[in-house]
């Protein structure tokens, strides 16, 4: 029987073995090939470190605020008074540029605590407004000198050419003084 003939059982010929086989030897031998490339591509395992931060909020007095590193941003964590909490809620959302009531910008149960990426939305500045001598803009927030933009005690936008509030990274409180960011 020659290897083009037809097998009187199933219908196969030898040649159509060969090339079944010949194609799974070169797919597996390109998916080893291919491997590589794509799993460089992953984040390094520094990177990876860095994707979370623990910080501990212990220290920070009511009405104090501290700027961290994540992901090499400045991340702004402010513990709000009464009056700036107070402040939040009584505005208007309507009115805002980008409406977020202060309930959508912080964690329940948490309120007394923002926790926002310290990067105007405008051209990517940093605002002044965490050390108690800076310039807090017209809302007793945050102010970006570079262009103007004012922002609430919320991180609102509320005056400026910025077009969207700060924004709110992902996070989570592990305890009442433990926050993971990231």
């Amino acid at each position: 029987m020659s290897s083009s003939t037809k097998d009187p059982k199933n219908g196969e010929t030898r040649r159509d073995f060969l090339y079944l086989t010949a194609a799974a030897f070169g797919a597996v031998g390109a998916g080893s090939v291919a491997w590589p490339f794509i799993d460089q591509m992953n984040p390094a395992a520094d990177t990876l470190a860095l994707s979370t931060i623990e910080v501990d909020l212990s220290p920070i007095e009511e009405g104090q605020a501290i700027t961290v590193m994540w992901r090499g941003k400045p991340v702004f964590i402010r513990h709000r008074t009464a009056k700036e909490i107070e402040e939040a809620n009584a505005t208007d959302i309507t009115m805002l540029r980008d409406p977020e009531s202060d309930s959508q910008r912080v964690k329940e149960g948490q309120e007394k605590w923002l926790v926002m990426v310290g990067i105007c939305t405008h051209l990517g500045c940093v605002p002044l407004g965490q050390k108690d001598t800076d310039k807090k803009g017209d809302f007793d927030g945050w102010y970006c000198p570079c262009h103007g933009s004012h922002y609430d005690s919320a991180g609102r936008i509320r005056l400026g050419p910025a077009p969207k509030n700060l924004e709110i990274p992902d996070y989570k409180f592990l305890s009442d003084t433990l926050v993971r960011i990231g």
